[in-house]
């Protein structure tokens, strides 16, 4: 028998396959996500989002290992965090840019959710998050967006908070209730880019995170930058 979960992803999933947009829940905060090159247009436009900041791709170990250019130490790196820590992360790393997988975006599509043969990639934020990258891989049908909130707003951690434009533009709401995760200021997942480690967003589970690679990799992402935003 199919889990609720896993019928909610394959919803998301077709919805995205036919040109729609979805919004739904992962443990970081309300995610906003398409796929056709109108559909992730619309998303900019209710977000008001530069195009200057591509969107992410809502993934999975399976996808960072087969799509990813990464070697064996920053895989290792990554699934310490997500597996043996159980923490949401986001990484920016170099792809397989002529994978399969990608085969039927369009290069608008592939221009707003990557930037110079990079490509952001969420990890483990969740059950419904997880089963939509497991079906969104196994159908090699992309989700890509970011935040659901209008840009610079912070993170929304309830449906409610969602402004209503941003409501508006999806086809598909999934409402999965208060998210796992929150914070005063609104921030959403930790970026870290690799095989840097350099830090690109500070969020959510943060020190943690730095600490966790600190004590197992000698890498500390808050000695390799100053170039942390906000979420």
């Amino acid at each position: 028998m199919q889990r609720p979960v896993d019928a909610d992803a394959t919803r998301l999933v077709d919805t995205l396959a036919t040109g729609g947009v979805a919004l739904f829940q992962v443990d970081v905060g309300y995610a906003i996500v398409g796929n056709h090159e109108a559909a992730i247009e619309r998303i900019f436009a209710a977000k008001q989002r530069s195009y200057d900041k591509p969107c992410g791709m809502f993934s999975s170990w399976q996808m960072v290992q087969e799509l990813s250019t990464l070697g064996a130490r920053e895989r290792d790196m990554v699934d310490t965090v997500i597996h043996r820590y159980d923490l949401p992360l986001s990484i920016v790393t170099p792809y397989r840019v002529d994978h399969a997988f990608f085969k039927d975006l369009t290069p608008t599509a592939r221009q707003r959710s990557s930037r110079a043969g990079t490509i952001d990639m969420l990890l483990n934020a969740g059950a419904l998050h997880d089963a939509i990258a497991r079906e969104s891989f196994a159908r090699r049908i992309p989700v890509l967006g970011s935040s659901a909130n209008q840009s610079l707003s912070g993170s929304k951690y309830k449906l409610m908070d969602v402004e209503a434009p941003v409501r508006a533009a999806a086809d598909l709401v999934l409402d999965y209730g208060p998210t796992k995760y929150s914070h005063p200021d609104g921030m959403g997942s930790s970026i870290i880019e690799l095989p840097s480690g350099r830090p690109l967003r500070k969020g959510i589970k943060y020190d943690d995170i730095c600490d966790i690679l600190a004590r197992h990799f000698s890498v500390d992402p808050r000695k390799l930058g100053s170039s942390l935003r906000g979420a």
